[in-house]
């Protein structure tokens, strides 16, 4: 460990981490949140602490679990092709409605706990691949990474928020992030380095810029379509208000008309 922490490769690794972490792990705290909100105030900070506990240490085993994977052939690819997906999805997140979690707040500790535990589980799938992509097969990294991005997570995710509000690039630099991890999974997949009789290493920067490209890109795209078909909704929306507000205003003219007519 000591001898990692002297590489900078080590270190640029953690910071993607914790990146991916604060950026697609914000949603967490909402939960932690809802998921306490029932507890008596005595009881929320104990309910905060070995639920988050208890989402690290089950995300660390899937972390765990998602590296054994990627170093089987193909497995980098698929998980690459997935974060490229997820990149895409956080510049167009018009699906978040429909997986939204409804969470009803526990009234005891336990069942707090496993509520957190549970719904981090499900709404971290993304984070997994993103993190088990990004630490290159070291737990040690994953780790390292999780300890020190939790307390922000917990306790800055607001602050974090409001930086994404205020400024919307924030969110883009993110997703062209993943993108940018995702491009080095799939170059660096077994499969992929056989199929182009192991390229030399520039081309891992190359095929990391074309993910970060292609997520911003089609990203930006889909959200100009999104807009240009809410436009289109809106329009006869509009047309039929307007056509109701001419009735109601022509009635009362025509009110006075009959009333002209029989005097």
């Amino acid at each position: 460990m000591l001898e990692l922490s002297a590489d900078p490769a080590f270190w640029l690794a953690v910071l993607q981490i914790i990146a991916i972490d604060i950026l697609l792990g914000g949603d967490n705290a909402v939960v932690i949140a809802l998921a306490c909100r029932r507890l008596p105030e005595a009881q929320r900070n104990k309910g905060i602490f070995w639920g988050t506990f208890g989402a690290v240490a089950l995300r660390i085993c899937l972390i765990a679990f998602a590296l054994n994977l990627l170093s089987l052939p193909y497995m980098k690819l698929v998980g690459g092709l997935l974060l490229l997906w997820i990149g895409i999805k956080l510049l167009h997140p018009d699906d978040d409605e429909e997986g939204e979690l409804h969470l009803n707040g526990s009234a005891s500790l336990m069942g707090a706990i496993k509520t957190i535990i549970v719904a981090d589980a499900v709404m971290s799938i993304d984070n997994v691949i993103a993190v088990a992509g990004a630490a290159k097969g070291s737990l040690a990294l994953v780790v390292f990474g999780i300890v020190i991005s939790v307390p922000i997570i917990v306790w800055g995710s607001k602050i974090v928020l409001r930086l994404m509000d205020r400024f919307p690039f924030v969110i883009t630099l993110g997703a062209g992030l993943l993108g940018w991890i995702s491009g080095e999974m799939i170059i660096s997949d077994r499969f992929v380095q056989s199929l182009l009789n192991h390229p030399p290493h520039a081309l891992h920067y190359v095929a990391a810029l074309t993910g970060a490209v292609t997520v911003l890109l089609i990203g930006r795209w889909r959200a100009s379509r999104l807009r240009a078909r809410q436009a289109v909704v809106q329009l006869p929306v509009r047309s039929s208000q307007a056509s109701a507000h001419g009735c109601e205003r022509s009635a009362p003219s025509r009110g006075r008309e009959a009333s002209a007519q029989d005097e």
